[in-house]
C-alpha cells in the first residue's frame, strides 16, 4: 500500500520550519522504493551505498521534512553527492519527479546556510559573478588563450606552477579546451536558404557562447540549410540553471524573466536550444518557478516554444546532408537531453544520415559522464570516476570521434582525453552535421 502523508506533514513555510516546506509533500510519496533507480544511478553504480541512491535521498529528504532525521553534515553529504542527472526519472515506473525534489530542497539549504558559506570567493567571483556573463568570460578567458598558444600552459602544469591555484580554479584551467579559431558574434538574423520552411530564435547562453560559439554557429547554418530564418535575439541571457542547481532560485528567476522578455515568440515557430542543461531549464521555468507573479505567463510562454535543435530538425523533416565523414564515432548521451527532454532517438537519427558515418553505440551511454553543470568543481573525486568509466567505454567501442550535445559534457570528456593522452575528438552533433553539409 502506498505510504500516506502523516496528518503532522508539515505544510506552511515559517523562518523556523524544516527544510523542505516548499516541495509539494506528494511528490515524496509518489516514490515506492522498489529499487528500479538505483541502477541507473551513478553514484549508487560507484558507491554501492543505498543513501547515495534515488530513493534513499528521497527517504532522507523526506525524513528531514518530517523531522525525523537531523540535517547533519553526512545528509548533506549524501545530498550534495547527487549529480542531478535525472537518470532515475528515465528509470522509474512510478514516474517519481526527482528534479522536482533536489532542486527546491537545495535551493531551502542554500537560503539556510550561513552567510560565509553563501558568499565564498568561489560562489561569489566564479559561479555567479563570472559563468552566466558569456562576455566576461570571453575576457577572461583570453590570458588563458594567450597562454595556451605560447605553450605557457603546459610549462605550468609540467613545473608545478599550477598547483599553486586554488584546487577549483586548477580544475577550471584544466577543463579549457584547445584554442580554436574566434568567431565573431552571431548576427541577429540569418536568412533562410532556398524555400523558408520555418522561422526560429537561437538561443546562445553563456559558457557555450563563450567557449563553443563555432558550434553556435554550425547549429545556425545547419539551420539555414534546412530553409530556417534564424533569429538571434540580443537581449537573451544565461538561463539560470547555474544559479538553481547551487540554490539560488532568486538569481535564477530574474535571469529566466529576462530570457521570456527577449525572444519575440508571436514571430517565430520555435526557441531552438542546442545544449542540454540550457533546453531542460527553459523548457521548465514554469516547474522551475511556479510562483504565480506577474512575469509567470510569460516564463510559461517561452518555455511552451523550447525545442532541442534535434528533436526540431528531425520533425521539420532534415534535409540530408551529402558531404562524406569517414570516422568511427560514438555517441554520448547527455543526461538533460536524454533523461530531463526525453530526447535519445533524435540526434542518433540524425548522425546516421551522415554519408561514411559508421556511429557505434557507447555501452552506458545514459550513465552520467560526472560533468552535470559545476559539479565536476565542487565534487572532483566522484566527477573525475565517473569521467575515467565514461572513456573506458569511449574506448571500448573504438571510435576515432565522441559526441555529445552538452557542454558540459563536451568539456569533461575532453579533459579526461588529454589527461590520458588518447587521440579522441570531441564534438557536438551540429558540428558533424555542419561539415557534411558544408562538404556536400
Amino acid at each position: 500500500m502506498r505510504d500516506q502523508a502523516p496528518s503532522s506533514a508539515p505544510q506552511a513555510s515559517h523562518p523556523h520550519a524544516l527544510p523542505g516546506q516548499s516541495i509539494d509533500y506528494q511528490l515524496f510519496l509518489d516514490c515506492v522504493h522498489c529499487g528500479l533507480c538505483t541502477a541507473a544511478c551513478p553514484t549508487y553504480c560507484e558507491l554501492g551505498n543505498e543513501n547515495d541512491s534515488p530513493r534513499g535521498r528521497i527517504y532522507l529528504m523526506r525524513g528531514v521534512a518530517d523531522g525525523r532525521i537531523e540535517l547533519n553534515d553526512q545528509v548533506l553529504h549524501h545530498l550534495d553527492l547527487c549529480l542531478d542527472c535525472r537518470a532515475c526519472e528515465t528509470a522509474c515506473p512510478s514516474g517519481v519527479q526527482y528534479g522536482r525534489l533536489i532542486e527546491p530542497f537545495r535551493a531551502e539549504l542554500a537560503e539556510r546556510a550561513p552567510a560565509k558559506e553563501r558568499s565564498d570567493w568561489f560562489r561569489r567571483w566564479i559561479l555567479f559573478g563570472l559563468f552566466p556573463y558569456r562576455e566576461r568570460m570571453r575576457k577572461a578567458l583570453f590570458p588563458a588563450r594567450i597562454a595556451q598558444r605560447l605553450g605557457l600552459m603546459k610549462f605550468a602544469a609540467v613545473t608545478g606552477l599550477l598547483r599553486l591555484l586554488p584546487q577549483r580554479l586548477q580544475r577550471l584551467v584544466a577543463m579549457l579546451p584547445s584554442p580554436l579559431v574566434h568567431e565573431p558574434p552571431l548576427p541577429e538574423r540569418l536568412p533562410a536558404k532556398g524555400k523558408q520552411r520555418a522561422r526560429v530564435a537561437l538561443f546562445t547562453g553563456c559558457v557555450a557562447d563563450a567557449m563553443f560559439r563555432s558550434t553556435h554557429w554550425a547549429t545556425a547554418r545547419v539551420l539555414q540549410e534546412n530553409g530556417c530564418e534564424v533569429l538571434v535575439p540580443p537581449g537573451q541571457t544565461c538561463c539560470g540553471a547555474i544559479h538553481l542547481h547551487a540554490g539560488a532560485s532568486e538569481p535564477a528567476r530574474q535571469l529566466a524573466d529576462q530570457n521570456a522578455a527577449a525572444f519575440p515568440l508571436d514571430e517565430v515557430d520555435a526557441v531552438i536550444v542546442n545544449v542540454a542543461g540550457c533546453g531542460a531549464m527553459l523548457k521548465e521555468y514554469d516547474h522551475c518557478f511556479p510562483m504565480a507573479d506577474a512575469n509567470h505567463a510569460a516564463r510559461a510562454a517561452l518555455s511552451a516554444k523550447v525545442r532541442d535543435v534535434h528533436e526540431f530538425l528531425l520533425e521539420l523533416g532534415p534535409v540530408a546532408p551529402r558531404g562524406a565523414i569517414h570516422r568511427n564515432v560514438t555517441y554520448h548521451d547527455a543526461c538533460h537531453l536524454a533523461h530531463a527532454q526525453k530526447v535519445v532517438d533524435a540526434p542518433r537519427a540524425l548522425l546516421s544520415m551522415i554519408p561514411g558515418l559508421s556511429l557505434r553505440e557507447l555501452p552506458e551511454s545514459l550513465l552520467c559522464c560526472g560533468a552535470a553543470g559545476t559539479y565536476n568543481l565542487t565534487e572532483p573525486e566522484m566527477s573525475d570516476r565517473l569521467a575515467r568509466r565514461k572513456l573506458d567505454n569511449i574506448e571500448a567501442t573504438g571510435a576515432t570521434t565522441v559526441v555529445t550535445a552538452n557542454a558540459g559534457c563536451l568539456l569533461q570528456i575532453m579533459r579526461e582525453a588529454r589527461g590520458r593522452n588518447a587521440k579522441l575528438d570531441v564534438v557536438h552533433p551540429m558540428d558533424l552535421l555542419d561539415q557534411s553539409y558544408q562538404a556536400g
